[in-house]
């Protein structure tokens, strides 16, 4: 039976626990006064939770105190605690330091990386005559080694053997000189070191051929390594698990599992059996080359051979799967090391939070860094930089700007981070916000590198022209950065989307002319900027020079000819390619489907679509939402809505909610098939089926309403969106004023307007081009003054759709004088007409019997590249025709035949009236034997 404690141990215990509480609670005076009670020797259980919380609040005299053992307690717990100054205040108010006191100290300035300070308390401890031993040598040595004073620490040791102060290291002095050599890299001082050691007659111990061996291989030295295990064993030290390990993890550092698999089973049958380090570091080779199988099988027979796996083993694991796309595995190992108890580490939450932000989930994302801070781990530039990628990536900028706020307060950003800012607002189109941000990391003296320039340049592409892009590009060249592949692709992607295609290859050329090595992706940018430029001999000739570079196309390459071919209307070459990849053993994914079922829908060949889609099915690969999406819409548009309802279900029964863009795609479907009596019911199943109705879904549906006139309709449905909650917007009332103007109600489209004023709803250009529209609609454009002078109310300018509005009204109204000047000034601005503006301005001057103003804008919209269209060169015949003049006629014909244009009935009737006229015979005889060989050539 256990003894009851005395009173006084009690009350030495009591007083403890409160003091405890007290100083807990800050209040030091009290606690220092309530310790003056405590006996000089209080029991040991007690000291050891008292020490703790002096030493947290910095009272090393009120722990002096007590018996002298515990000064070395009062020590050891300040340097824990990473106190150092005070342990040494400490240390330094002691009356009788012993060479322990002073080895834990110097213990604690080396463990915690101040290991360059311990000469100089070694040389205090010297003066106050207190004696060292070896074990003060060796934790001075090991400190200066962990803070890489190589050279310190081999003359400390040198100086001590010579002033005869030490009669020799021992054999862990010894060792801790190999290890701190090894650990410097400089395997040749340590080899010497080993050879000095046994000269002096101290035999080597495993640890040091362990540290030897470790040391080699790390340098990748393997054949010095084995020489030194064939010493060892000669010597009669047996190899245990630590020295073969390092073997193993080298081999698997260059690959060569073959090797480590030998030395691993050859290590068993000398019955040295592996630990969690060995398993854990043939996993992570594993890993290294996407061998994911066998590293998860051996993983999993870790805990048969007694080395269940460790935080590392977890961590490798979950970090390699989530980096090799593969998150869903990492997450249930991530579960399975919660339901363990396996300690987690930053690694393998940086691992699982970048894998989330790839698919978008950033909220779980946010959730992981929570648990995270949780469990005490601090976040790093890596794990912040990681969330604000991923919130930029999910268009979440403003939120990503105020975590770089939050990061800034304790860690420096780096270039990785700014670059995902930076990336962030060029895909939101806010190049000035981007530019702004690469001007901040310079001055902070970050410089921008090859992705941040990348990205810009990509940026200013898309939404600046390239003018500034290539501008950017040239600021790269003049930091010193080379170009990589990534630039090229944004480069070359760039040019040709500016219809730059020739300016694209040359510089395509040019860089791999340089000797860049230019990769799959690149040459896929370049084939497909050259199939949608029409030049299909190029873009077959770079396919050949993949294939002789080695580099034989893959599923994505086969894709780009596939779609582009598809796109040309060239079904057949296309399925030629499909066929074709099969036969290179390529799998087509959902992208080659796809791309095949949308070129048979867009052609009306629903039935051809199907059969891909049903074959698609027998491959086993799944239809995605842009599957269902192309195939329903193109059932809506030819008409065959019941078979669209049917896909519709399926779509909802595969586990797919309608999205908007489904939506969207159906109810333009339904119109363009003039299907109207269905779009309202097609809309309700929709939302039955879990269709989420924002502004975009009921901003569709009106516009499509309103596009037929159906602004009675569309009203009702404004109703029920603002019973939902929602309120309309510039794009709902812009629909409203389209639906009053398509049915010739301009009235009701300016009460609409000043209804979207008094709301305080900002209109936008469009608003603008609508009414105006609806003007030259009813032939009302002399009314055009006063939209014209509330846009420049509200600071818009008009573009190239106002000028083309304006100057088709003036022209139909034959205002010839306003027409001019605004087509005129239009031009002026660089903006282009389009062909139906030229038509009806040379529509005006042809009625006019102006045939020199109408031919010089005949050869201006040419000039321009606005090609003429059939209509063009029938107001020219019908205009020359109208003077007989014969030659211009021919002229008109000839041109209209070489670019695959027939006269209408209209026009040669017009031919007919004008030339059989007396005295026209001779002319209309020629006219006529011309337009045959035009016929007969259409025939």
């Amino acid at each position: 039976m256990a003894m009851a404690s005395s009173p006084q141990t009690l009350h030495a215990s009591f007083l403890c626990s409160l003091a405890i509480a007290l100083l807990r609670a800050g209040r030091r005076s009290a606690a220092t006064h309530l310790l003056t009670n405590l006996p000089s020797d209080p029991p040991a259980h007690l000291l050891r939770r008292l020490l703790p919380a002096l030493a947290y609040s910095g009272l090393p005299a009120a722990a002096i105190r007590f018996r002298p053992v515990s000064l070395n307690a009062a020590l050891y717990s300040y340097c824990r605690l990473r106190m150092l100054r005070p342990a040494l205040a400490l240390l330094r108010s002691s009356s009788r330091p012993t060479t322990v006191a002073y080895n834990l100290l110097l213990a604690g300035f080396s463990d915690h990386g101040h290991g360059r300070l311990a000469p100089a308390v070694f040389g205090e401890m010297s003066k106050r005559g207190v004696p060292f031993d070896g074990v003060t040598v060796n934790t001075i040595l090991a400190g200066l080694f962990r803070n890489c004073e190589v050279d310190e620490a081999a003359g400390l040791a040198d100086m001590l053997l010579r002033g005869g102060r030490i009669h020799g290291l021992d054999v862990v002095g010894w060792n801790t000189l190999i290890a701190g050599y090894c650990r410097a890299g400089d395997t040749a001082m340590a080899l010497g070191v080993a050879d000095r050691m046994m000269a002096q007659g101290v035999p080597m111990d495993v640890v040091g051929y362990n540290t030897l061996v470790a040391g080699l291989c790390r340098a990748g030295e393997v054949d010095a390594a084995q020489g030194i295990l064939g010493t060892m064993k000669d010597a009669g030290v047996d190899p245990n698990v630590a020295t073969y390990t390092p073997f193993i993890v080298e081999y698997c550092r260059a690959k060569g599992f073959d090797e480590a698999f030998d030395l691993y089973e050859g290590m068993v049958r000398n019955g040295v059996m592996p630990d969690v380090v060995t398993l854990s570091a043939l996993v992570a080779g594993l890993c290294k080359v996407g061998r994911f199988s066998e590293a998860y099988a051996l993983f999993r027979e870790m805990g048969k051979v007694g080395a269940a796996p460790n935080h590392v083993t977890y961590c490798t694991l979950i970090d390699s799967l989530a980096k090799a796309g593969r998150g869903k595995e990492s997450l249930s190992l991530f579960g399975e090391m919660v339901s363990r108890g396996v300690v987690m580490d930053l690694v393998t939450y940086t691992a699982l939070m970048d894998w989330l932000g790839k698919q978008g989930k950033t909220d779980e994302v946010k959730d992981k860094l929570h648990f995270a801070v949780s469990d005490n781990l601090s976040p790093n530039v890596v794990t912040y930089t990681v969330l604000i990628d991923a919130l930029c990536k999910a268009g979440n900028v403003d939120e990503a700007e105020q975590v770089l706020l939050e990061m800034e307060k304790s860690i420096t950003p780096n270039v990785v981070t700014f670059s995902s800012v930076i990336n962030g607002f060029v895909k939101r189109g806010l190049l000035d916000k981007a530019t702004g941000y690469k001007r901040m990391m310079e001055e902070r003296g970050i410089n921008p590198n090859v992705v941040t320039y990348g990205t810009l340049i990509h940026g200013l592409f898309k939404f600046q022209g390239q003018e500034a892009a290539l501008e950017m590009y040239h600021k790269m060249l003049s930091e010193g950065i080379e170009v990589n592949k990534f630039v090229v692709d944004s480069l070359v992607n760039g040019l040709r989307q500016n219809g730059k295609i020739e300016e694209a290859v040359a510089f395509f050329k040019d860089m791999s002319g340089r000797g860049l090595s230019l990769d799959h992706v690149n040459f896929t940018t370049l084939i497909d900027g050259l199939f949608k430029a029409g030049d299909m001999p190029a873009a077959f000739k770079f396919g050949q020079e993949l294939m002789d570079r080695n580099m034989l196309p893959d599923a994505v390459v086969y894709n780009v000819f596939i779609n582009c071919l598809c796109m040309l209307g060239k079904s057949k070459e296309a399925k030629s390619f499909l066929t074709e990849m099969r036969n290179m053993s390529l799998n087509p994914d959902q992208s080659t489907y796809n791309t095949m079922i949308v070129s048979h829908c867009r052609k009306g060949e629903t039935a051809k679509a199907l059969k891909l889609f049903h074959e698609m099915k027998r491959s086993s690969i799944k239809p995605n939402l842009i599957t269902y999406n192309i195939l329903i819409a193109g059932l809506f548009e030819s008409g065959q809505v019941e078979k669209a309802k049917y896909l519709l279900n399926e779509m909802v029964s595969a586990g797919f909610c309608p999205s908007s863009l489904t939506h969207r795609r159906v109810l333009q479907a339904c119109s363009q098939s003039r299907r109207l009596d269905v779009i309202i019911d097609i809309h309700e199943w929709m939302m039955n089926a879990g269709l989420h109705a924002d502004i975009t879904v009921y901003n569709t549906l009106v516009h499509v309403l309103c596009c037929h006139g159906m602004t009675r309709k569309a009203k009702v449905v404004m109703e029920e969106m603002l019973g939902s909650g929602i309120a309309p917007d510039t794009i709902t009332f812009n629909a409203l004023i389209l639906g009053h103007c398509k049915s010739s109600h301009l009235d009701n489209a300016f009460a609409t307007y000043a209804q979207m004023l008094h709301q305080k709803i900002s209109p936008n250009i469009a608003t603008f081009n609508t009414l105006l529209g609806g003007l030259e609609y009813v032939g009302r454009i002399g009314e055009a003054g006063t939209v014209l002078n509330e846009m420049e109310k509200i600071g818009l300018e008009p573009n190239n759709l106002t000028y083309d509005i304006l100057v088709t009204g003036y022209g139909k109204q034959s205002n010839k004088v306003e027409a001019i000047r605004l087509y005129c000034e239009m031009v002026g601005k660089g903006f282009v007409p389009k062909v139906s503006t030229y038509n009806a301005l040379i529509s005006d001057f042809t009625k006019a019997g102006m045939m020199a103003q109408a031919k010089e804008l005949f050869k201006d919209m040419q000039q321009r590249g606005v090609h003429p269209t059939s209509c063009t060169y029938d107001i020219l015949v019908s205009g020359w025709s109208r003077f007989r003049n014969g030659t211009e006629v021919r002229t008109i014909l000839k041109d209209m035949k070489e670019n695959g244009f027939s006269p209408s009935k209209g026009t040669l009737s017009f031919i007919c009236r004008a030339f059989s006229k007396p005295g026209m015979t001779w002319e209309a005889r020629r006219l006529f034997k011309n337009l045959y060989k035009v016929w007969n050539a259409e025939c």
